[in-house]
């Protein structure tokens, strides 16, 4: 693929599908500003519909949980099938693992942020990627590419701000899914905000499939989780309810604008930003 500005002629708009001048300031279909992204619009949809994102998304978790590895040492899990090939705790907690000891205990608040792209064994990483294989590109489809980042993000967010809120103050509780983590990771948090993503799509167009098939999937996936030791609910409750909510703000009904792509960008560069603060605060502490 060569990467090269297209400067004149017709381009697909980047919202609608339409084909529009290079140099248009407005499309006329769906009214979005600069459909042609400067020229650039045929090198970024090559990258698909999701623009590349999910991918993004696959070897950026894959890429940490193998430093995880890396930093464990001689610390790596190997008993049993769900904690085959666990990164110890500590590099967990050096990359970015949230929940009530990272965020109250040494005041690590950023990282809500960095929480989802870290994974705590071989079968938790691989189960994890591959819904987000799954529903990303859907959810891009039906949203656009750059409100799918926001929404994958402030889901993961949400989820792991409401775990790490329950796990400092609802320990006293009885039993162990209502209690909050005090430490928790995994990209489930902002799987489950693209379930609510989906949900509110369908409620939002009348596409009843849509909204059943999500529905349904995310109330298996809760309850799977209420029965299993080690499953983190409120990061799953917190990440549905923030996907929701951010989904039912960005209006699915209206085009996507080139704000949210710039959006999605911001999101990936405070993803980095919270996994490298976590790496340098994290050193000072061992």
């Amino acid at each position: 693929m060569v990467l090269k500005r297209q400067k004149s002629g017709s381009v697909v708009c980047a919202s609608c599908g339409n084909l529009v001048g290079v140099r248009d300031e407005r499309c006329y279909n769906c009214g979005r500003w600069n459909p042609g992204l400067w020229g650039w619009a045929p090198v970024v949809r090559s990258f698909g519909q999701d623009l590349g994102f999910v991918q993004l998304i696959i070897w950026g978790c894959t890429g940490l949980y193998v430093a995880t590895l890396l930093a464990s040492g001689g610390n790596i899990g190997s008993s049993g099938i769900f904690s085959f090939l666990s990164p110890s705790t500590q590099a967990l907690f050096l990359f970015g693992a949230s929940g009530a000891v990272p965020v109250f205990g040494y005041g690590r608040w950023w990282t809500v942020l960095s929480a989802s792209w870290l994974h705590g064994s071989l079968l938790h990483i691989l189960f994890n990627m591959l819904w987000v294989r799954q529903i990303a590109p859907s959810t891009a489809e039906l949203y656009g590419a750059g409100r799918m980042v926001i929404i994958y993000t402030v889901a993961g967010v949400c989820g792991f701000f409401l775990s790490s809120v329950a796990g400092a103050y609802f320990g006293f509780m009885p039993f162990a899914f209502l209690r909050g983590a005090g430490l928790t990771i995994g990209a489930s948090a902002s799987i489950f905000g693209l379930f609510g993503a989906l949900v509110h799509y369908g409620r939002r167009t009348g596409a009843s499939m849509v909204h059943r098939e999500a529905l349904q999937y995310a109330v298996i996936l809760f309850v799977f989780g209420l029965v299993m030791t080690g499953v983190d609910n409120y990061a799953h409750a917190g990440g549905f309810v923030g996907g929701y909510v951010t989904a039912r703000l960005m209006d699915p009904l209206k085009p996507e604008r080139i704000d949210h792509l710039a959006g999605a960008l911001v999101c990936i560069v405070l993803v980095i930003l919270s996994v490298v603060v976590s790496v340098v605060h994290g050193l000072t502490l061992f």
